[in-house]
């Protein structure tokens, strides 16, 4: 009998299987926190208007783990390396052929390097705690320079990888209990309960919008191993074991920061802050131990950028490799094996997205993905279910469909609370892809301009 244990390539000089449980959930976790809380506690309380803000990330631990049930099911029953693009790829291809795993790779070219976007910008705005003077062109030529540092650390094999992946995993565990304990050793409750009049009035579902988008910003994440799943050890138990560990792990992690945060000065002050982090630290410990917190966040920053994009390459690759992209993204390191023109290309559109402002960066990533990813995500698994129900599924969702329902509730209520020029964006963005669909299916006589090609891979492999 075949060790399940032992590393597996899914193709002839592919990937190999050497991630497991522990160092999935490692990879997860170091993408979801990241620097996100550190630069976005702040904007999160003064759009919420007060310390009510920690229900914004409660809020935000719901809706990441009801998609999270999502994700888990289906990364199990389709372990492929490419995540959203394979479950939409198996789901509608009976009615409408390669058009949607062609809008998500398209949608993914730029929400994914957006996505690392800002990691680079929260990076460079706490340098600013060392270097308060920084001008214009020094900022964005630090940007370039980590972009590139990232880009070159990610050009290996997978298992060159995983021993940093793993150490940055720990450097972000510091700095996150670092800063939390900095703060609940001046703890003054007067602060971080100090609710201003009117604070659960109507106004509060009106920030509770844009707080949403703030917190399931800060979860992203979590779904990081479902892009690697070529490179999972055991993946019907990896996969849905770092979703719901990550997500539980990082809910009681982000509402004990959010805390000790608002514990430290009033909110008004944090609401105001651009190194909040820094700030706390300073006050309990004095300005020594801010500073090394400070190279600490730095450092995590740097990990949550690192991470994601190694999972994020390998989503153009599997797309072309299936004929459903431009062939040359399905290119393999002809040494090491990794996908180098999808990572190669994704490194220079983070480095562009860092010339941009973080809120506004924000919500056009998450605008530009919710419809074709989040929303359809759903649909896929629903659509699966109904249209390949003798498909093994390792997991399956708990209390379905509820969690597909709040999940879909959810991301609605995100999308519809985003920025008008998002919206406006990501909308042409979408209209572009159908049109350059339109003409790369013509070209390669492919529905809508020739029968739906019907290949339903999991079903086939069992």
């Amino acid at each position: 009998m075949q060790d399940s244990n032992a590393p597996q390539p899914v193709r002839d000089n592919a990937f190999h299987r050497s991630i497991g449980l522990f160092s999935g959930t490692a990879i997860n976790m170091t993408q979801m926190c990241g620097i996100g809380p550190f630069i976005t506690i702040p904007i999160m309380v003064a759009v919420m208007g007060g310390p009510q803000a920690v229900i914004g990330w409660i809020a935000g631990a719901i809706l990441a783990m009801a998609d999270g049930l999502v994700w888990a099911e289906l990364g199990a029953a389709m372990p492929g390396s490419g995540g959203t693009y394979v479950y939409l790829r198996e789901a509608f291809q009976y009615r409408t052929g390669k058009l949607m795993p062609f809008l998500f790779i398209w949608t993914m070219l730029l929400a994914i390097p957006l996505l690392m976007s800002t990691g680079i910008i929260g990076m460079v705005e706490y340098l600013g705690f060392f270097f308060p003077n920084l001008g214009w062109w020094p900022v964005h030529l630090i940007s370039l320079v980590a972009t590139t540092i990232v880009t070159w650390l990610l050009y290996r094999r997978i298992e060159s990888v995983r021993a940093i992946t793993i150490a940055l995993w720990v450097i972000m565990l510091v700095s996150v209990v670092g800063v939390a304990a900095a703060g609940f050793s001046h703890f003054n409750a007067s602060f971080a309960f100090a609710y201003p009049a009117g604070a659960f009035s109507s106004h509060f579902f009106m920030g509770l919008g844009a707080g949403l988008i703030i917190g399931i910003y800060d979860y992203l994440g979590y779904n990081t191993t479902a892009y690697i799943g070529d490179e999972l050890r055991n993946p019907g138990r990896t996969m849905p074991g770092s979703v719901i560990v990550s997500v539980i792990a990082m809910m009681f992690i982000y509402l004990l920061l959010n805390i000790s945060v608002l514990g430290v000065a009033p909110w008004q002050d944090i609401a105001q802050s651009k190194s909040v982090a820094s700030l706390v630290v300073e006050r309990s410990w004095g300005h020594l131990a801010a500073a090394i917190m400070t190279v600490l966040i730095i450092v995590t920053a740097f990990a949550s950028v690192y991470t994601g994009l190694l999972g994020g390459s390998r989503v153009p690759f599997q797309a072309a490799h299936d004929k459903v992209f431009l062939s040359v993204f399905g290119h393999l390191h002809a040494k090491h094996g990794f996908p180098h023109v999808a990572l190669l290309t994704m490194g220079v559109v983070t480095a562009i997205g860092t010339f941009f402002d973080l809120t506004e960066v924000i919500n056009m990533l998450l605008a530009a993905t919710i419809i074709v990813q989040s929303i359809a995500q759903v649909a896929a698994l629903v659509v699966l279910r109904k249209r390949q129900p003798n498909l093994d599924r390792p997991y399956k969702q708990w209390l379905y469909p509820v969690p597909c329902v709040i999940a879909l509730l959810g991301w609605v209520y995100v999308y519809v609370s985003a920025s008008t020029l998002s919206l406006i964006l990501s909308s042409i963005w979408i209209v572009a892809g159908l049109v350059v669909f339109a003409m790369w299916a013509r070209h390669n006589q492919s529905w809508p301009f020739a029968p739906v090609e019907i290949r339903e891979t999991y079903l086939e492999k069992q």
